[in-house]
């Protein structure tokens, strides 16, 4: 079967939307922190909405749905991805010149120098230390101690067949610091949330990298797809069941009743949905389901508020 044209806005949308109508010397600053391609935003954005609607429902998050603290993460889920993005550009400049969705990518191209691309980091890190000053202490510490681990996520796949699970471990990091921020404690429905945000964001970070399987390969890039191999699909199967899994225990900490669980109904089934519906050689249909996660996220967030309000 013959793999569909990727989607024209990777690695290149500098010709459409925003983008398009900015002038040329903000485009690069705009690419490098994939500001014309919000969905890593979403994921990261989402397990932190997560932990606040459901820490609304333990006994010191108030029972009330925190919305300053979800606009607040908002704000700092898009600036600390664009920043990592900066990151992960700068560190990975020498591969993304060898891989075809990547090799127009502003640091890799020439677009954009690597002075410059410092300054933006800087820049976008300190809209991420504005966010911070507005959490209590515990919620700020947990914050902090993630740094670790992003500098060291964009060298994994240099080490490990596994960098998946290192995202996982990043993108998940805001459930830890949500909890937190709206309950001062840290809890045991906190540590089953971001367990099973690990195992979906594993599951779907996958079904992306199915997207470079062959210029992986040809560069030496190490991937959970590559690992997989013709097992992908089952591999990301089993990952949304540990997500779901965890989650559910979660869930049932806060609101032990089968009706709490039911909540879970509809992100569960998208999760089905993107497994069987997979097309692992065919580059379009991995990055819509990749995509897709948008979804996932806000059925999984309505249903934390589900139980978090109603516990």
């Amino acid at each position: 079967m013959t793999a569909s044209a990727p989607d024209p806005i990777v690695p290149d949308s500098e010709s459409r939307g925003l983008v398009a109508a900015l002038p040329a010397a903000w485009r690069p600053y705009l690419l490098t922190a994939r500001f014309d391609r919000p969905i890593g935003a979403w994921l990261l954005f989402w397990p932190g909405a997560w932990a606040i609607a459901l820490a609304a429902g333990w006994p010191a998050g108030g029972g009330g749905l925190r919305w300053d603290l979800i606009l607040w993460f908002a704000l700092g889920s898009l600036a600390m991805r664009g920043a990592g993005c900066v990151y992960n550009d700068i560190v990975d400049r020498d591969l993304d010149r060898r891989v075809e969705r990547t090799r127009n990518r502003p640091l890799a191209s020439g677009a954009m120098s690597l002075k410059a691309a410092w300054a933006w980091l800087g820049a976008l890190s300190l809209v991420g230390l504005v966010v911070l000053v507005q959490l209590n202490l515990t919620a700020a510490i947990v914050a902090v101690a993630s740094l670790g681990a992003v500098a060291a996520y964009p060298f994994m796949k240099r080490i490990t067949w596994w960098p998946q699970a290192w995202l996982g471990l990043v993108f998940s990091w805001a459930a830890l610091v949500g909890w937190p921020a709206v309950t001062g404690t840290i809890d045991p429905p906190m540590l089953l949330l971001y367990a099973g945000s690990i195992g979906w964001v594993i599951g779907y970070d996958t079904i992306y990298a199915l997207q470079d399987i062959e210029d992986d390969a040809l560069a030496g890039v190490k991937s959970s797809a590559r690992a997989l191999g013709r097992h992908a699909r089952l591999g990301v199967g089993l990952f949304y069941l540990w997500a779901v899994a965890m989650w559910a225990a979660a869930f049932w900490m806060i609101r032990p009743e089968p009706l709490a669980l039911a909540a879970l109904l509809p992100v569960a089934l998208h999760c089905c949905w993107q497994v069987f519906a997979l097309r692992t050689a065919d580059v379009g249909d991995a990055l819509a389901k990749f995509r897709s996660n948008r979804m996932a996220g806000l059925l999984m967030f309505a249903a934390c508020v589900v139980v978090g309000t109603t516990a």
